[in-house]
């Protein structure tokens, strides 16, 4: 191994290890956020609309933060502040309403929306010379060991006390490391672009040329992806999950999210955008499987969601690295976070609402998406060619 590829690693590796303890964080939130809502007293509508908004507003805030990070060229900086507002997450021990909660819990989305553009940027010049598939599914890997923990933190909490305050208040403590972690970061590689030279050389015109059909494929594909606090939300008011065991449904996801993401990644180096259509047949099977009252069903649902997770999470970045430029790297990824994020927001508060009326409704929506987004997916293909490579 080289030494740019060293350095390559060492960036990956080190965001990988932020993310871990982030994840820590705000996953283990997310595994119990609707049954603790619920708890609280929200209704399913209420869910919805809250899980919905808050991932809306987290991807929404990228298209600001991503020009914004471009234009200063303080990523860096705009990461640390992003990272910071997860701060809100050990609050949520102190909350006394739904509202309360709901507001902390959406102030966290908003900080993820703050950082993840510049850290994006960062980590796509990282992934320059070892493949930007597998780099960014090595983050991915590394970031969903701490959503794995996060969740069976609150698992061994609710079983030892009852609820959840205690696993919230817990949570002060990765918040602590990851700031460590994230400052150790920053000092040993404080100009991480440096790597990009040398790299694939990105074809800028071939993704404003493709933008509608990707937009589109994007926009019905997480349309139709439910959030899990929805379906935890169904578990719970069904009885389907005991409430101790909503959070190592999710710790499963996240470990198959891991595995996924690194096949996934590694498929993208070798055979390109093709691999992104697993991402809508692995979520289509999903409604049929989480939104009944059979356990092992559940169970197979969640394994489903965290795959498709996986695939997202992975090939999505890694495209948009591979067909923008680098001066322009942060507002891609704002643009096209913003798009993810606005219509996971539509399909969230939709399915919300569709489950006070008839679960089949919910469940005839999602799958309906998910088929639009593989018709999507045929015009969108034609659209893109492989990014050139630097000899």
């Amino acid at each position: 191994m080289d030494g740019r590829n060293r350095a390559a690693y060492t960036v990956i590796v080190l965001f990988g290890i932020v993310s871990l303890f982030g994840d820590i964080i705000y996953e283990g939130a997310r595994s119990v956020s609707g049954p603790y809502l619920y708890l609280l007293g929200a209704g399913a509508l209420a869910v919805g609309v809250i899980a919905g908004l808050g991932e809306f507003l987290g991807y929404a805030l990228r298209l600001i933060s991503g020009h914004l990070a471009d234009v200063t060229q303080h990523y860096w900086a705009i990461t640390f502040i992003g990272y910071g507002m997860l701060a809100a997450v050990p609050l949520l021990a102190l909350a006394g309403s739904w509202e309360a909660a709901a507001l902390l819990l959406i102030l966290e989305r908003v900080g993820k929306g703050i950082r993840v553009p510049a850290r994006d940027a960062i980590l796509a010049d990282a992934t320059t010379t070892v493949g930007r598939g597998w780099g960014f599914a090595v983050h991915e890997a590394l970031d969903q060991i701490g959503a794995i923990i996060g969740p069976l933190i609150f698992s061994a909490i609710f079983l030892a006390q009852g609820d959840y305050r205690g696993g919230f208040a817990l949570l002060a403590v990765p918040f602590a490391l990851m700031i460590l972690a994230l400052l150790f970061a920053r000092r040993r590689m404080p100009e991480p672009a440096s790597l990009e030279a040398g790299g694939p050389v990105p074809r800028v015109n071939s993704l404003p040329g493709s933008l509608l059909p990707y937009a589109v494929f994007t926009a019905l594909t997480m349309a139709g992806f439910a959030a899990f606090p929805i379906i935890a939300y169904h578990f719970a008011a069904t009885g389907t999950v005991s409430e101790a065991e909503i959070p190592l449904f999710y710790a499963v996801a996240m470990g198959v999210d891991a595995v996924a993401a690194l096949a996934i990644g590694r498929a993208y180096d070798r055979f390109g955008l093709v691999t992104l259509v697993s991402v809508p047949l692995l979520a289509v099977g999903i409604p049929f499987l989480a939104f009944g009252t059979d356990y092992a069903l559940a169970f197979v649902a969640v394994v489903l969601w965290g795959a498709a997770m996986g695939a997202q999470e992975t090939i999505l970045r890694a495209a948009v690295a591979d067909y923008t430029h680098i001066s322009k790297r942060g507002t891609a990824y704002g643009i096209f976070n913003t798009i993810y994020g606005a219509a996971w927001f539509a399909g969230s508060a939709f399915a919300g609402w569709a489950y006070t009326v008839a679960v089949p409704l919910v469940v005839g929506f999602l799958v309906a998406m998910q088929v639009g987004a593989l018709v999507a997916f045929a015009r969108m293909r034609r659209g893109f060619a492989a990014p050139a490579r630097a000899n």
